[in-house]
């Protein structure tokens, strides 16, 4: 497409407005800042979060307690769900997880024991709870940390 085949209802030969080019140009002068104040001063203004002095919001909250910021977050799985999801003899890992959407995200993958397994999978994780590495065992699975 060109700017000739533009239909004429299309501003295309719009100048950028020049503000502040004298009186007679429709911004002149003040330039569409009014008088005075901070607003009307170069580099002026107030940033988004200013509240006209009032104690603001990101002071006014209460904090409490610690936040580690070195907390690793696991998504859950639960060993009732992998033995619906996968046939008998399947390696899951935690790609095939997402894949079939027990998992969303890259987090790191927990396995716990709530549910019943009856069958033999192998199953990749970065995390086991101590019973779901059991039922996966006792059902004639393994278990791999990753």
């Amino acid at each position: 497409m060109d700017l000739n085949g533009v239909s004429q209802g299309v501003a295309k030969r719009k100048l950028k407005r020049r503000v502040g080019r004298g009186v007679g140009s429709g911004q002149g002068k003040t330039a569409g800042k009014g008088h005075k104040g901070q607003k009307a001063r170069s580099g002026g203004g107030i940033p988004a979060w200013f509240e006209g002095g009032q104690m603001p919001l990101h002071r006014r909250v209460p904090k409490r307690g610690f936040h580690n910021p070195f907390r690793v977050e696991y998504a859950v799985v639960n060993v009732g769900d992998l033995a619906t999801k996968f046939p008998a003899g399947t390696v899951v890992t935690p790609d095939l997880l997402r894949e079939v959407r027990l998992v969303k995200g890259k987090k790191k993958i927990k396995v716990l024991a709530h549910g019943e397994i009856s069958v033999a999978l192998t199953v990749k994780a970065h995390k086991f709870s101590g019973k779901a590495a059991e039922r996966i065992a006792a059902a004639g699975g393994s278990v791999e940390t990753l």
